[in-house]
């Protein structure tokens, strides 16, 4: 049985780099993961600074993903390492990613998980063919009283779940930040590095994912209106999407980064034949319960009377805040011990199995696709399709 972390190489991430910070501080949080190495930045000069600043060893700081994996899948077992964490560009995913896979390595991938649903469908077969694991940071299914909410959903609590609303907006590309030099939203909003869509493909894919996680429901048709508001932008900045899933239930998706002074305002509120459940991302700790004719109830995190899986994905008692980071953590945390599992040759407990994984890629892209289409359509409803 193996006895030690599994071993992370990074591309992408280098110094300045917002998420590829974030992923390495959720790696390292349960003790389960070592960084051994990077293709930090396609720059040289900053990857070797950024290989330096994060202490890896001078020959496994590599100038790009091909020398990385190639020199990697050539060391022994005991030093190579077991995946690869992708935190690039949208453009930039699916080439690591399948060469990853094709070398035998684990892969983490940021979402969405490429460029176009064909690229994502061809993940999925390349991971259907090796048995290899790839992970999809949706982040905030990570969260506790996310689970929680799934859990109770899942149990019948609410009954048939009836209506979905999920809304995520931000405020920050309210002006032309792309043209005063900010790098995230220069190629958010480049149909080249980010696909056919930008806000629905950055934050709409997130509370499209959220819905589906908690309710349990698959998305099978869409009716969308995508926007550009700020003159001169390139991509959709702000959409409204009417939804239809696939036990007759309705909901709508609002997701919008122009909406001036919000940060990351996700929200969700998920109505079954007995009563409701409200989540807010920004107060991620609690959960609302409504009931058809008793008193709404307010569930915490930490709490006795929680779920196992709330708890199995809760660290810290009650009252202690818990949020983005250690979200972020339980899915590395899940992913780390389902590669474990398989190297071990053992079957991953469905705790271990509970993170985003390829088939929410592809999910992610179908809907990236139908929205954008719906848009450019004066057809009511677009088939979801994969």
């Amino acid at each position: 049985m193996m006895n030690r972390k599994i071993r992370m190489g990074m591309v992408g991430g280098g110094k300045d780099a917002f998420i590829g910070a974030v992923h390495r501080i959720a790696a390292n949080m349960d003790g389960q993961v070592e960084f051994c190495c990077g293709a930090l930045s396609i720059n040289p000069e900053v990857a070797k600074e950024s290989g330096r600043m994060l202490f890896l060893p001078e020959d496994r700081v590599y100038m790009n993903f091909e020398e990385m994996i190639e020199k990697e899948s050539k060391l022994p077992a005991d030093k190579r390492i077991d995946f690869v964490t992708i935190v690039t560009p949208n453009f930039a995913h699916f080439a690591p990613a399948m060469l990853a896979l094709e070398n035998g390595f684990n892969v983490v991938i940021e979402k969405p998980i490429a460029l176009s649903l064909d690229e994502a469908k061809q993940l999925q077969k390349k991971v259907e063919e090796t048995g290899l694991v790839l992970c999809l940071t949706h982040t905030y299914s990570g969260y506790p009283m996310v689970k929680q909410a799934r859990q109770m959903v899942k149990e019948g609590k609410l009954g048939a779940i009836r209506k979905i609303m999920v809304e995520y907006p931000q405020g920050w590309l309210s002006t032309l930040t792309e043209r005063e030099g900010n790098a995230g939203a220069a190629w958010r909003t480049d149909p080249k590095k980010s696909g056919k869509s930008g806000c629905m493909g950055d934050i709409g894919t997130h509370a499209a994912q959220l819905a589906e996680y908690i309710s349990g429901l698959k998305i099978s048709k869409v009716c969308a209106d995508l926007n550009i508001v700020v003159e001169g932008r390139g991509l959709d900045d702000d959409g409204n999407v009417l939804l239809k899933f696939d036990n007759g239930a309705n909901g709508v998706l609002v997701a919008s980064q122009i909406a001036a002074g919000e940060e990351n305002a996700l929200k969700i509120k998920v109505y079954g034949e007995k009563g409701g459940l409200e989540w807010h991302q920004m107060e991620p700790n609690t959960l609302i319960v409504k009931w058809l004719n008793e008193p709404a109830q307010v569930y915490r995190a930490g709490q006795a009377y929680l779920s196992d899986i709330a708890k199995h994905n809760t660290r810290v008692p009650g009252g202690h805040p818990e949020g983005y980071l250690e979200a972020f953590a339980n899915i590395y945390r899940n992913f780390a011990s389902t590669v474990v599992a398989k190297i071990n040759g053992t079957t991953p407990t469905d705790a271990m199995l509970d993170f985003p994984r390829v088939e929410d890629g592809v999910r992610g892209m179908a809907f990236i696709d139908a929205v954008v289409a719906s848009s450019a359509s004066d057809q009511k409803w677009f088939d979801f399709k994969i």
